[in-house]
């Protein structure tokens, strides 16, 4: 009988050789090189180049203007975000927007489109570069999600972060643009 068990829990085991977990099928639709991509620039600095002190809370502190290329078939919004993964304290969300209408192909320098949510200050809307002086240059990650829904559930109170997960559920293609800034 034990042999028989073994036998059987073996050929079980083989038989799920390859098979993907919920898990794992999960983590593979979710991984960015399997989507499309967009293209996200801004004619205030180029991607991996300094961002202009006058989008940071030494200068205005107002967003830069972004645009994007096309984005694929079924787009209904898009969700933006800003983040700076080389914060002390962690990676420190500086803006987000939400429910941007899918015919939207560019957001002018400090103008409200979507939905704006919490950053990392408390506010809602944009917060600029702002790093520590004397900290090293910080990389500033600007994503654009195209999503397959013309609105996230987010709650009334949304953040940045909740953006971000959310949005990763619903995500058709990504766009990303890099700059940094530095306070000396």
């Amino acid at each position: 009988m034990h042999a028989r068990l073994t036998c059987v829990a073996l050929l079980a085991s083989l038989a799920s050789c390859g098979a993907k977990t919920g898990a794992s099928k999960v983590a593979e639709d979710r991984n960015p090189a399997r989507l499309a991509k967009i293209e996200l620039t801004s004619d205030a600095f180029r991607d991996g180049q300094a961002i202009p002190a006058r989008f940071s809370c030494d200068g205005s502190d107002q967003s830069p203007a972004l645009s994007w290329s096309e984005p694929p078939r079924g787009t209904k919004s898009f969700a933006l975000v800003l983040d700076d993964p080389d914060a002390p304290g962690g990676t420190f969300q500086h803006w987000g927007i939400t429910d941007i209408p899918s015919s939207a192909r560019s957001i002018a320098g400090g103008e409200q489109l979507g939905r704006p949510v919490t950053n990392g200050f408390g506010k809602a809307g944009y917060g600029g570069p702002c790093p520590p002086k004397g900290h090293g240059p910080h990389h500033y990650h600007f994503r654009l999600y195209a999503l397959d829904t013309d609105r996230l559930d987010l709650g009334s109170s949304p953040t940045v972060l909740d953006v971000e997960t959310a949005a990763h559920g619903h995500t058709l293609a990504e766009g990303e643009l890099v700059g940094f800034f530095e306070r000396k």
